[in-house]
């Protein structure tokens, strides 16, 4: 007979207890093979600045360095990524403060070298996460991401599509050099609802190609079957609470398409869909439900509603007529169902600026 002497609950947290001793462990094992190769960069490079002067003598050293880590450890060490790791501490080594930590993380001790302190170190990610990083040649850009998917820990899919969807670019375009700058040093800080607000939002996961008929309803069915990749894209702190929302008075109902609520902003964020290009109707109809939220659904603890229309094409002197002065709760913004090309961004920046 099968024992029943250990409960369920006991079992579930010693394997949970187990799982996750084995992730920090993989986690500690990157680490520490990050500063490995940005270590190994440096060695390069005070090599190559300290060896013999003639040519060809860089790539001498990378083929018989390969060679040796090749015999020695395997695969991993071809030329190619010994380039990589020199280029590693050429890109982040310029960061006094950092190439400073990352040294006093390793010790030599006759002929071993010790890690310690690594929790300390400025490395959060994979060396696929900075491989992805070290091609990108704006160091604002570059250093956005980096804080970004460290902050919400993206997978190395996720930090290729939020880049490919032109993410900083889309969050500079209402932004000013100050608040640019800001989101090179600490990434997206959300204080306020504009802060939490893109325009526009790149939807190219749904599958619906950009000039095709295809109705409101299922606009939104593709986007409730991709809906963590949606949550990605809307950001941090969104949390799905509903999807045709019913709300009720005096006898006529309205159906709101989609119902988010951010933990960050502690509010409710409500979406509404709309094919073709926004009318001033629109905007009444999403400001009736966010008057409706805060004054019949939201708690005394909560913030404000947010009121997103998320629409094909819009017309900002219609935004702007329709809506009270320093509007701060309701916003328009455009959605791409393709990843828009570089012409594209250019042209949006034009039109904002």
């Amino acid at each position: 007979m099968k024992s029943n002497l250990l409960n369920s609950n006991f079992l579930e947290r010693a394997v949970g207890l187990l799982q996750s001793a084995r992730q920090q462990v993989v986690q500690q094992v990157n680490l520490i093979m990050v500063h490995t190769y940005f270590e190994i960069g440096r060695m390069i490079i005070e090599e190559e600045q300290g060896g013999e002067k003639r040519a060809g003598y860089g790539k001498g050293l990378l083929k018989e360095l390969s060679n040796v880590l090749t015999q020695e450890f395997g695969k991993g060490f071809s030329v190619d990524n010994l380039e990589k790791m020199r280029k590693f501490y050429r890109t982040y080594g310029k960061s006094e403060t950092l190439s400073r930590i990352s040294k006093k993380t390793i010790t030599k001790t006759q002929n071993h070298f010790r890690w310690r302190d690594l929790e300390q170190t400025t490395f959060k990610l994979s060396w696929s996460h900075y491989i992805t990083l070290m091609r990108m040649e704006d160091e604002n850009e570059r250093s956005f991401y980096e804080i970004e998917a460290a902050k919400n820990n993206w997978s190395i899919r996720e930090l290729k599509r939020q880049y490919n969807s032109a993410l900083y670019t889309r969050l500079t375009l209402s932004r000013d050099k100050k608040q640019v700058k800001k989101l090179a040093k600490k990434g997206l800080v959300i204080e306020s609802a504009k802060d939490a607000i893109k325009d526009p939002y790149v939807l190219e996961f749904i599958g619906l190609p950009e000039q095709t008929s295809y109705s409101e309803n299922e606009l939104e069915q593709a986007i409730i079957n991709k809906l963590e990749m949606f949550l990605l894209e809307l950001g941090t702190g969104f949390t799905f609470v509903a999807r045709q929302k019913r709300i009720s008075f005096e006898g006529k109902h309205f159906y709101i398409d989609l119902v988010f609520f951010n933990r960050i902003l502690n509010c409710f964020v409500l979406i509404d869909l709309k094919i073709g290009e926004l009318k001033h109707q629109d905007l009444g109809q999403i400001q009736m439900y966010v008057n409706y939220y805060d004054r019949k659904i939201k708690l005394e603890s909560e913030h404000k509603t947010i009121g997103i229309i998320l629409c094909q094409d819009k017309n900002e002197a219609v935004v702007k007529y329709t809506l009270p002065e320093n509007e701060k709760q309701i916003f328009a913004s455009k959605y791409k169902t393709v990843l828009p090309s570089k012409k594209d961004l250019k042209h949006l920046i034009k039109e904002v600026g």
